[in-house]
């Protein structure tokens, strides 16, 4: 038999075997990881559920998926376990700098504030009404002209 007509069936399993390794590889990598599950940490289940961990046993993982909504899920079906960051920001839509840290000034004359630059911080933290006018305030405007007479 020539070994050029050996060739595509021993490529063929070649293939076939790198193919299989990476896939027991990814396994061994779920598997690691839902064994690491611990309560309070946040899921996505693979229907892309996310919960709360309360309770993990042998083969099941007891989910918060609302606020006192439990239910019992098998660990297979959790994708991914996400750290704490991430799931604010997916189910709460919390991220880093929205978390407030109060700083410490350098020096106490940063502390005090006259009385003028407090007015004008709090009006600028004031929200911008973007209603609509009522009819007598448009009424008590001036209408301006083009000077032919026409009202613009």
């Amino acid at each position: 038999m020539n070994i050029l007509s050996l060739l595509p069936f021993i490529l063929i399993i070649g293939v076939m075997f790198l193919m299989t390794r990476s896939a027991k590889k990814k396994q061994q990598q779920a598997a690691e990881m839902r064994n690491q599950m611990q309560p309070g940490t946040g899921v996505r289940t693979i229907g892309g559920m996310y919960a709360v961990v309360k309770e993990v046993s042998d083969d099941t993982a007891t989910l918060e998926v609302a606020p006192g909504v439990h239910a019992i899920y098998a660990k297979n079906a959790i994708g991914a376990v996400l750290d704490d960051e991430e799931y604010n920001r997916i189910v709460h839509g919390i991220t880093a700098e929205d978390v407030k840290v109060d700083t410490v000034p350098d020096d106490a004359s940063s502390l005090t504030q006259d009385d003028e630059t407090a007015a004008a911080d709090d009006s600028a933290d004031s929200p911008i009404d973007l209603g609509k006018k009522d009819a007598a305030v448009d009424a008590a405007e001036p209408k301006k002209t083009d000077g032919e007479g026409d009202t613009k």
